[in-house]
């Protein structure tokens, strides 16, 4: 791909080299009136400069652009549109019915000072209702698919440069304080490329999407990816695929997609619901790369699916795991094409310790599904000790931190958090190496293949989302005067996947009832992390700190699974009462 393209000049290009060729199918459910809708590369780029002309109009060039669309066509031509404009595309789901959603959904609106926002017209009342209610009455709205919106003639190509904000991925943070992370021009053409150099996509791949548009594997990794290759995509809705998840599949099948992808939950999903009739009229012969990421890849799931699904024609290399994040823009690595995944059996207590050794005949073990080979024309990868800042050697497990040219510069307007998360420094006798990425994330490399382990400690990951601790326990102890000024610590348990655990201190002089209080915490972390917590309520002084007034979450979770825990009053989960030993976990709400 061309050096110092932006990633409007290579969809303005592409739209010249492909403009009679189907860029994207969307896919209806199966009503009486069902038809698939085609957008040619040409009808997306007269679209997207309607749209820009009415962002251009509208003073947003340069601004950020709220899209709230459902997922199809529409959001494809809004959000193309917004890079014709010079506009950031802030992607985001539409506000629900949930009063979570709402909330959250302002913060984004509060926190990406928002310019515009384009949505459908079967949306637009219910947005500007919602906009109403959150108080941005100065911000314009339109429906990107009224034809009024814009005129394609008024348009004009904006100057951009590789270090141009794009659009900002809202991920993980509480309701009221979201976190974007920018990414730029060059971050999104060289991701687009790092994906390119593992799935191997040329102008000939057909990919498949059931993703959420405004998802990081849904945008990046199907929508965008497609453009950058000069593919084309088909498209259908997340709500089709949860209800009738044969619909996927049926889609590969009949329309001979080669590159799709999902969740791990989405392989298990359907080898749930899918039966044996349906299976039996699937042809999954084209599936070249079914990408398998966004969450913990499982080597039950790969296999299953994989014998499953074999006499429908899915290959034995067709999987691909993968890793990313949306830090990173989205993929930081994939297995090579033509090799199918790789399982490592590992001692479990040696994991536990740090290292990746062989299991032994009989001991406890563990299978690790790799993630991939790094390209080092792509990425730069390390594996460090979290606490000594040091480089680990291989088959040593320790936090990935990574360089590259798709690492954004940090989360918007969070100039000391990007200091700590997207500037580390490696500490070695020549010195510290700073400007690397820390992901949170544990791993280890073995024969140049990284396996994903595990969380750091003071990260959860909870439904496929990272929640940093202090988010958590400073959203509660804002809840009530009895935890004011009192310690909490956040923390998660594993029983095969991750729980939410809270421990907090309170002052009954100030307290209601503690059981009525633990259900305002549960029912307050529910609605700012879209999370289930379990609760225990604690007298002061209970949790524990370091000599340097740090909270010791690692410490308070070993007291909890040891049953060491006085606890006044809790109220917890199934999953976490069956991890705790003794009369804590029989007691339980």
């Amino acid at each position: 791909m061309r050096t110092q393209e932006t990633f409007t000049g290579l969809v303005l290009r592409r739209a010249a080299e492909l403009s009679d060729k189907d860029a994207y199918l969307f896919l209806p459910g199966n009503g009486p009136e069902a038809v698939t809708r085609r957008l040619t590369y040409a009808a997306l780029d007269s679209e997207a400069r309607r749209i820009a002309a009415w962002l251009q109009e509208q003073g947003a060039a340069g601004g950020q652009v709220l899209l709230l669309f459902p997922s199809g066509l529409e959001f494809v031509k809004a959000f193309i549109g917004c890079l014709y404009a010079g506009s950031v595309a802030v992607p985001a789901p539409l506000p629900g019915d949930q009063s979570n959603q709402s909330a959250r959904l302002a913060g984004i609106l509060r926190d990406a000072e928002v310019r515009a926002v384009l949505t459908d017209s079967a949306n637009e009342p219910a947005v500007r209702a919602w906009l109403r209610e959150s108080g941005a009455t100065g911000v314009g709205v339109a429906a990107g698919d009224d034809p009024a919106t814009g005129d394609a003639a008024a348009w004009t190509e904006p100057r951009l440069t590789p270090d141009s904000l794009a659009f900002l991925q809202y991920t993980s943070g509480s309701t009221s304080e979201p976190k974007g992370v920018m990414v730029s021009h060059r971050n999104l053409m060289a991701n687009e490329l790092a994906i390119s150099h593992v799935l191997g996509t040329h102008e000939g791949t057909r990919m498949g999407c059931w993703l959420p548009a405004y998802h990081d594997m849904g945008l990046i990794g199907h929508i965008l990816h497609s453009l950058y290759a000069g593919g084309s995509t088909a498209l259908m809705s997340p709500v089709s695929f949860l209800m009738r998840p044969v619909q996927w599949l049926q889609m590969i099948s009949e329309h001979r997609v080669t590159v799709s992808g999902s969740p791990n939950f989405g392989y298990d999903l359907c080898l749930r619901r899918v039966t044996d009739e349906q299976l039996a009229g699937l042809d999954l012969s084209s599936w070249e790369r079914a990408c398998n990421g966004a969450e913990p890849v499982r080597a039950e799931t790969v296999r299953a699916f994989t014998e499953r699904f074999a006499p429908a024609g899915f290959g034995a290399d067709t999987f691909f795991p993968c890793y990313g994040m949306a830090e990173t823009t989205l993929l930081v690595s994939g297995m090579p094409g033509g090799q199918g995944p790789v399982f490592r059996t590992a001692d479990a207590a040696a994991l536990e310790q740090g290292r990746l050794d062989d299991a032994p005949a009989g001991g406890g073990s563990r299978t690790l599904v790799g993630s991939g080979v790094i390209d080092p024309t792509d990425f730069t990868v390390r594996i460090v000790d979290p606490d000594g800042l040091t480089e680990q050697p291989e088959g040593r497990v320790g936090e990935i931190w990574v360089k590259g040219a798709s690492v954004s510069s940090g989360y918007w307007k969070r100039p000391g958090t990007n200091a700590e998360v997207f500037d580390a420094g490696i500490v070695s006798a020549a010195g510290t190496d700073r400007g690397w990425l820390r992901t949170g994330d544990f791993g280890v490399l073995e024969d140049g293949q990284l396996y994903v382990t595990g969380r750091l400690k003071e990260m959860i990951l909870i439904n496929g989302r990272n929640l940093y601790p202090h988010d958590v326990e400073r959203e509660v102890q804002s809840l009530h005067p009895a935890f004011r000024g009192a310690a909490g610590a956040a923390f998660s348990v594993d029983d095969g996947e991750e729980h939410l655990v809270l421990v907090q201190e309170f002052r009954r002089a100030a307290a209601q009832d503690p059981a009525e209080l633990c259900a305002e915490v549960r029912a307050r972390v529910r609605r700012e992390f879209q999370a289930s917590c379990s609760v225990l309520l604690v007298r002061p002084g209970a949790v524990r700190r370091t000599t340097s007034g740090k909270i010791q979450r690692t410490l308070m979770r070993s007291l909890l699974l040891e049953d060491a825990l006085p606890a006044v009053h809790q109220d917890l989960d199934r999953q976490v009462a069956n991890l705790v030993a003794g009369p804590l976990a029989a007691s339980a709400g």
